[in-house]
């Protein structure tokens, strides 16, 4: 039976067990009655998922972003633990050192929305100094989300961290027995619009599942951060998910041709940047996208600043990022965050379970309920415009274990289709096995095949790149010059142009003509 055949008929996989599912009523909605967007989005939210109204939790907070810590604890902290004992949702014991902690929790999930505030304000003086040796616990600025996810607990300290114990879970949060944390998630973006269409998107995505082609930027930064990467790129090749991998030292370039892109996971820069500087961009429906930035979510205003928001502003549903300087090991390990996702958790579990520590910089963004890879199986609505992504996940569930008849198998079904998704994916799985010389004209067949100029100039970098990473210069800025000379202007080009400029620098300004003598 061919591929395209195997597709129709793709047999269920048995995946990890995600656990039990979250269930409505264990979800509680934290909204701003200050602010009547959140409001809105509260009850939008809650009718998307069947969460019971009277889980709906309205407080009066400050309407801006960054709030101080002590209106952190008079408005937010208190009326909420308030509001938990009213409504009998916990029960808390004191134990012999003076620790308040609920032994008992119905909820294990809270939902922020857009109008919570998002960041709490060091108490310290601006510029005190740091000690080297420990630069976290002296430290009391936080989110506001991070820090409610002990909010049960009382006689902690407020500086530092606290442990998270969720961390590195495999069962769910309904079976992991922590009555005294709840998994936070906020539904926040640059724009009122897009909050509602992050709602959306997670539960229309959950019908189909998440199919597309994945792109991570491995740009070398620091070690740990590298492996992260690698890992989702691993994880991706088990699944069958096409995933294109960049690993030169700087980030992806301005307004490289990423097209049908449902996951990214890429770091280090400040602002956002790369393809996304193209107006024509969009995220596949549903999307899950991240960079990795210390201050990825320092503000979710502004859509050209940061990461976080800008994601979101272009059609992810979902992201991650952090408030202030978090330190790179006590981010979201992407690695297993992915990992989480590919096994059928929710996306504030695989969150949770992918960070070390709470009360500190992490915010979770997007419908916490969701589950992007809920027909990883082959269920789910089937559409058009899919069915080669699931072509690929049904061989690799098939092959397995046989990479060599699963190549052939995609190679016999790109040329039957004239499919330059399967064509791509064939070079890029060669590539990514060592392959170069075979992977080549599988880029050279899906450039013929494909219609559109941005996938056919992707084609070209993915040959270019090759030549580059195998040191052969002037090949790669001959083929950089020919790519302009053939696509002209479109505004995927302007990235041949960043590589150039990598590759081959223009010369400097001769100097300045000295000035005449007195």
């Amino acid at each position: 039976m061919n591929l395209f055949a195997r597709v129709l008929l793709l047999l269920a996989v048995i995946l990890p067990s995600a656990g039990a599912a979250i269930s409505p009523e264990a979800v509680a909605v934290l909204y701003n009655s200050a602010v009547p967007e959140s409001r809105q989005l509260a009850e939008q939210y809650r009718a998307a998922r069947g969460i019971p109204p009277e889980n709906l939790i309205a407080l009066e907070m400050p309407t801006a972003a960054d709030i101080s810590r002590d209106d952190y604890e008079q408005t937010i902290l208190k009326p909420l633990r308030a509001e938990f004992e009213r409504r009998v949702w916990w029960q808390r014991r004191t134990d012999a050192a003076g620790i308040t902690l609920p032994v008992i929790n119905q909820i294990k999930v809270l939902v922020t929305l857009r109008g919570v505030p998002l960041r709490i304000k060091s108490t310290h003086a601006a510029g005190a100094p740091v000690d080297p040796k420990d630069p976290i616990s002296g430290r009391d600025e936080a989110s506001v989300d991070s820090e409610l996810v002990m909010f049960g607990a009382e006689g902690l300290p407020v500086n530092g961290v606290l442990p998270n114990k969720f961390h590195l879970s495999e069962k769910s949060i309904s079976d992991a027995g922590l009555p005294f944390m709840v998994l936070v998630a906020r539904i926040d973006a640059p724009r009122f619009a897009t909050c509602q269409r992050m709602i959306r998107d997670a539960v229309e995505t959950e019908e189909t599942g998440l199919w597309g082609r994945a792109y991570v930027d491995i740009a070398n930064k620091f070690p740990q951060g590298d492996q992260w990467l690698e890992d989702v790129v691993k994880a991706n090749g088990s699944a069958g998910i096409t995933t294109v991998v960049d690993r030169f030292d700087e980030t992806l370039p301005a307004h490289y041709p990423m097209t049908d892109a449902s996951l990214y996971y890429g770091w280090y820069d400040w602002n956002v940047g790369g393809p996304f500087l193209n107006h024509r961009f969009q995220f596949r429906r549903g999307a899950v996208a991240m960079h990795l930035h210390s201050f990825s979510a320092e503000q979710l205003s502004n859509p050209s600043k940061n990461w976080s928001g800008a994601l979101l502003e272009r059609g992810a549903a979902v992201t991650v990022g952090n408030v202030y300087e978090p330190y790179l090991h006590l981010t979201h390990d992407y690695g297993i965050l992915h990992q989480r996702l590919l096994a059928g958790f929710t996306w504030v579990e695989a969150c949770w379970m992918s960070i070390p520590v709470s009360s500190w910089q992490a915010v979770v963004l997007g419908d916490p309920l969701y589950r992007p890879f809920h027909h990883l199986d082959g269920g789910g609505v089937k559409q058009d415009g899919d069915i080669e992504f699931r072509a690929l996940r049904a061989a690799a569930v098939e092959w397995k274990n046989d990479p060599r008849e699963r190549q052939k198998q995609l190679e016999n079904a790109s040329e039957r289709m004239k499919s330059g998704i399967l064509a791509e994916a064939a070079g890029l799985d060669l590539l990514h096995r060592g392959n170069a010389a075979g992977a080549a004209p599988w880029f050279r067949a899906a450039k013929v095949n494909f219609a559109k100029t941005d996938d056919q100039l992707r084609q070209d970098f993915h040959l270019i790149g090759m030549d580059r990473a195998a040191g052969l210069k002037e090949l790669a800025i001959a083929g950089l010059r020919e790519a302009q000379r053939h696509y002209g202007p479109i505004s995927e080009a302007e990235a041949l142009a960043a590589w150039l400029k990598i590759l081959d620098p223009p010369p400097p300004p001769p100097p300045a003509p000295a000035a005449p003598a007195p």
